[in-house]
This record gives structure tokens, sequence and C-alpha cells, in this order.
């Protein structure tokens, strides 16, 4: 059959589906497609008597459920906006994010609704109600009488997505059907040049184990509904769980973030469970080459980094598999080269353009990026990096992350990558604190390798003394069992923050003596 083109056009079209056909997998049990359709069908039903069309914005709370697949392809399947709220956070955090947004109805599973602590804020701000089971919809409870009056004020905005908040507060990003679009396209092209043929969820499944509140996993369920694949939908990840879908299906490609991929080695699983994977594809966070050298000496599984941003409707740039077969041992560090589609320059602060293997800040042109991006379809990201001549680009951190010691620029990927060189450290996290004297001074948080003995704040800084300058070494260096994390798996600042204030605070950050 010939494929739409469009998201909203894909995903209709999987109303042609067999209701027999097995889609989504959920604690090791089946869900079928008719199931699947008829909540969805439900859910437009009750959004079309509400009176929210085209273009209304439609909160839902978001979860690893058969729900949360419903409702996506409810709302994005007729050209609504999906305004998404994440079910993991603190009830008051939750309801501080709905009064924010105020979307005209919220769409919250029967599951979650006594926990989220929206009964409230729902009641007070007039929002109309759905609830869901996968068996349908328990509750539809119209709110204010002009809510539809309102609703529509997100033309072209298929998600409404917070960004992960491991910087500062989150933020929500609005992401086009356009820039969904390109997205899937260009990964499309990067992993399956020239397309093919679909089947009605045969073959392989789509392993989603990333949260869907995060761009990642939704754009991993998109990905996979768009090309009519099945799911298998992970509540949360567990390596255990992982392993039992990995020896179940036998993909020959999965994907997993740095810290789970770190929980992976450390666990010491036998090579035989793992004999279908030819590669792991590693996004959310910087993935340690050393990581990446050791998952393929002990597997021959070759992990794929990528780079993205929620901003840029998920990845831009990548390895693909030949490319790391080719290129890794000569390329070692770089994240890979711009996905079909997608252009890549470094540029001054002043916007020159830098000739290659120069650093600058990293500039994408892609319609992933949508209204972000400058007269000449170029935007400008606060990365610094550089392309080498064969096109592969490396990212070298953050400009906005940047330590100004004493006038002395430090880059905290400098000292994390010395930290994490040492044998009892697992990750390290470095940041700039405020100092009365120096303006900022590095600290850092250590999460220690497995078996690793204790470490001391000393030994932590008299590893680093020879091995970079002075004014680099960090002015403190706490150690933790694990450092915090948000639900990509990224490590989360504010609560790195708040962990060196409880910890750190006795001594302050005088300046220890370099």
């Amino acid at each position: 059959m010939t494929e739409p083109a469009d998201l909203p056009g894909r995903l209709r079209a999987l109303w042609q589906a067999p209701d027999s056909a097995p889609v989504l997998q959920v604690d090791g049990a089946w869900v079928s497609w008719g199931t699947v359709r008829a909540l969805a069908d439900e859910i437009t039903r009750s959004l079309d008597g509400l009176g929210l069309g085209r273009g209304a914005r439609v909160g839902v709370l978001l979860g690893n459920w058969p729900e949360s697949i419903a409702a996506i392809l409810a709302i994005l399947g007729t050209e609504r906006c999906l305004t998404v709220f994440n079910p993991l956070q603190p009830a008051e955090r939750l309801a501080g994010d709905l009064e924010r947004a105020t979307p005209p109805v919220m769409i919250v599973p029967v599951r979650a609704w006594a926990s989220s602590g929206l009964a409230e804020p729902v009641e007070r701000l007039g929002i109309s109600l759905l609830h869901t089971s996968p068996e349908g919809i328990a509750v539809v409870r119209a709110g204010r009488a002009d809510a539809a009056v309102t609703a529509v004020d997100a033309p072209g905005v298929a998600v409404e997505l917070t960004t992960s908040g491991t910087t500062g507060p989150p933020k929500r990003i609005p992401l086009t059907y356009r820039q969904l679009e390109a997205s899937v396209g260009s990964a499309r092209g990067h992993m399956k040049p020239g397309g093919g043929e679909r089947s009605w969820f045969e073959g392989g499944v789509a392993i989603v184990s990333v949260p869907l509140v995060h761009i990642g996993g939704l754009w991993g369920a998109l990905q996979a509904l768009s090309d009519a694949r099945r799911i298998v939908l992970l509540e949360r990840w567990t390596l255990d769980r992982w392993l039992d879908v990995i020896r179940e299906h036998r993909p020959r490609l999965g994907a997993l973030p740095p810290a789970a991929l770190r929980t992976l080695m450390n666990a010491d699983v036998p090579a035989e469970d793992l004999a279908s994977l030819r590669a792991l594809t590693c996004g959310t966070a910087p993935v340690s080459p050393d990581l990446v050298d050791a998952v393929l000496e002990r597997y021959g599984i070759h992990v794929l980094g990528v780079y993205g941003a929620t901003e840029f409707s998920g990845a831009v740039a990548g390895w693909s598999l030949p490319d790391h077969r080719q290129w890794w041992a000569k390329k070692r560090g770089s994240v890979g080269r711009a996905f079909p589609g997608v252009g890549l320059r470094v540029v001054a602060e002043d916007g020159k353009v830098l000739p290659t293997g120069s650093s600058g800040l990293l500039e994408i042109r892609t319609d992933q990026a949508g209204a972000r991006a400058n007269a000449d379809g170029w935007t400008r990201t606060s990365d610094l990096a550089h392309l080498d001549d064969d096109g592969f680009l490396y990212i070298e951190g953050r400009a906005d992350d940047v330590i100004i010691r004493g006038g002395f620029k430090i880059r905290p990927l400098t000292v994390r990558e010395v930290l994490e060189e040492h044998p009892a450290v697992a990750e390290a996290a470095v940041f700039g604190l405020p100092d009365e004297r120096l303006g900022q001074v590095p600290v850092a948080v250590v999460e220690l390798a497995p078996g690793a003995g204790p470490i001391g704040e000393q030994e932590l800084r008299d590893w680093c003394r020879p091995r970079m300058l002075p004014y680099e070494v960090p002015a403190r260096a706490l150690t933790v069992p694990e450092l915090p994390r948000g639900v990509s798996q990224k490590v989360s600042m504010p609560d790195l923050l708040a962990l060196f204030a409880e910890q750190g605070d006795d001594r302050g950050t005088r300046d220890l003596r370099v």
C-alpha cells in the first residue's frame, strides 16, 4: 500500500488494520489493535462532543500505558494538540504545571487519578475531564461552558512537551506536525534508507522503555506507530524486564540510555542473552567512549550514540551501524554524522562560520527546528562543538555551563572526563558554584563504581592535579552511591545542587588551594 506522507495520515491509515492484530505487549501480554482502536475512537467522539476540534489543546497524563497510546492516536490522528503532563512528578508540582498550561480538557487514566492530586485543580479551573481505562472511557465530565472558545489556540502544533529539566525548571516546548514528520522521516532515512512496504503489526518489535513524557519515548512510539510496528511498552525500565524482552523477541537493534547501559555492564549479563543484538542506539545524554568500547569488547555490540534535543523533535545526528564499523576507531568520541536532510555548521559568537576542526557554537539547519530557525534556516544551539573533514560531529560541552574561575574558563566536560578515568568512579557531574573571591569555582559529585571502596575528596583532587590545569581542579568533590536522575536518565542539576547543599555546606567552597 502507498504510505501517506503526513503523520496524521500515517496514523489514520492504521484504522485499516485487522482488529485481531497484536499491537502492544504490556507485562508480557498482548493488547489487540481492536482494543486500542476502540478506545481511540471513544476519545475522539468525546472530544468532538466537548466542542474540541482540530487544533484544540488536549491535556494528557501520559504514562507508559495502553491508554496513552490510544490517546496519542486519537489526538494526533485528528490534528489536535497533545499537551503532555508527567505522572512521575510529585502531586504538588503536577498541579502547578496544570495551572500554568490550563488545557480545556484533561485525559487521566483511572489507574493514576487517585495519586495524581489533580482533582482539586481540575475542578477549580473548570477543566473538562476524561477518565480512561484499557476497556474504555469511565467518566466524561464537562468543564466550563466557554472551554471550547479558548481551545483552538495551537494551530499546527502537534505536541506541547516539557524538557527534561536537567539544568533548571522544565520548559514547555511546542513541536509542530511538520517538525515531527521531518524527525520521523530523517531517522527512517538514517536507519533504513529507501523505506518499503508495510505490513500491519508484523516483523520486529519496537521496545519503548523511556517514559513517553520524554522526547525519546514519545518519538519511539510515534516512529513505531507510523511504521505499523508492534510495540513492547515497559512502564518503567528494569534490567530484568528488558532482558526478558530481548530474550523473547531477539531484536537486532535495541536502545538504552547511558545509565541503563552502565547497569547492563555492571550486571555481567551472559553474552548469549544478548546474542541477537547487533547494535544499541544510545541517546538522552552523552555516552562515554570507554563505555562504548567496553560493550563492543564484551558483547560485540556497537553502541550508536545520537545527538538531539526536545526542541529538534528528537535526534538530528548519530552513528549508523556501517559508519560505526568503519570509522569508530578513528572517530572515537564523535556523536556521528548529520541525519538525512540535516545541515550542521560551527560558528563564532558573532555568527561567522568557522573552518573544519575549529571549535565554536553548533548551528543546525533542519525542518525539525520549527520556528526557532533564523531567516536562513539555521538554529543556534548552546553546545560547543567541532566538525571534522568527514562530517563527524564532536560535542565539547555547553557554552552556557562554562565555569569562569578568576577569569579562567573551565569546561565541565574536561573535568568530568578526567574524574571518570579514576578506577573507582562510575560517573561524574561537574558544575560551577558562586564564589565571593573568584566568581565561580568548579565542584564535582561522583558516583562510585560498583564494588569500589571509599574514596576521599582529597584523593580525587590529587588524581586531577597532574592531569589538568591547576585552576581546573575541583574545589570540592563529593562521592555518592548514585547520582540523581530525571525521567530521561540524565543527571538532574536541580537535584544535584540540592544534594551538594545538603552534603557540602559544612565546608562551603572556600578555595582549597590548587
